[in-house]
Formats: structure tokens, sequence, C-alpha cells
């Protein structure tokens, strides 16, 4: 869900599962789009998926309390940046560059699956100053 303002935010529903002293574990279903169509039981595109959300905070909760937790959402978009936007532009220029440079397709195709790898070793080099950089609040 959306909330319109001043600095828009993404917000989800969901339940307390651990609670200790600096941190709140939420549990959060996230759906597609397709949720809400009468099919979807029957569908096999239907996703939904829990996910566990580790909010730094201190907040008067217990574990199966129902809370709301957002993030801004200027923070999903450099989610989505990291994950897919940046990775699919350095493998179409990779692919570019060799196919122009003669390589076969199939060298270039491998080349250009294969950089992705130092990127994502990049990252998870990365995942600590790039999870502090992702606040998630808490709502009760």
């Amino acid at each position: 869900m959306v909330k319109a303002g001043i600095s828009e935010t993404i917000e989800h529903e969901g339940i307390v599962q651990d609670v200790d002293d600096n941190s709140v574990l939420v549990k959060i279903i996230a759906s597609s789009a397709c949720s809400g169509c009468h099919a979807e039981s029957a569908c096999g595109l239907s996703g939904k998926k829990e996910k566990i959300i580790r909010i730094k905070t201190r907040h008067e909760v217990s574990p199966g309390d129902n809370v709301t937790v957002s993030m801004r959402q200027s923070q999903g978009f450099r989610a989505v940046m990291l994950g897919y936007i940046i990775p699919f532009i350095a493998m179409t220029i990779c692919l570019v560059i060799l196919l122009s440079l003669s390589f076969s397709e199939m060298i270039a195709a491998i080349v250009s699956l294969a950089i992705l790898v130092p990127y994502y070793i990049i990252l998870y080099f990365f995942r600590k100053r790039i999870d502090e950089s992702f606040t998630f609040i808490l709502k009760t």
C-alpha cells in the first residue's frame, strides 16, 4: 500500500515475531498484484511470500501484535536500482561492447552473464552498509 503525502511511503501490515533489546522481527506477507482476484486459490501465478524484516528500534510490542511497517518510497526505488536495473544495464552494455568487437554471440552472452558475479559479490561485501541505508518505521 502506498500513502500519498510529502514523502510517500510504502506500508505493509505485519505480525511481530520476536522482540529483543534493540530490534523487532516482523513477518509481513507480500502479495502479488493479482491477490484480490477471485481465482487466486486456483491460479498458480498468484504469489504470496512471507518476509521477515528486522526493524532496529525499541518499541513496546509483544510477539503476535499486529503492526504496520513503512519505509519511504524512494528507498524502494533504490532497492530496485541496486538489485535489478544496474545489473541489467551492466549486462546489456557488456553484451553490446563484446558483440561490436566481433566476439561470438555465445562468448558475449556468457561474459555478459558472468559480469553479474562480481557485481553481486560487491553487493554482498557492502551488505551491512547498504542495510544501514534502509530504514523501516514501525507503527503500532
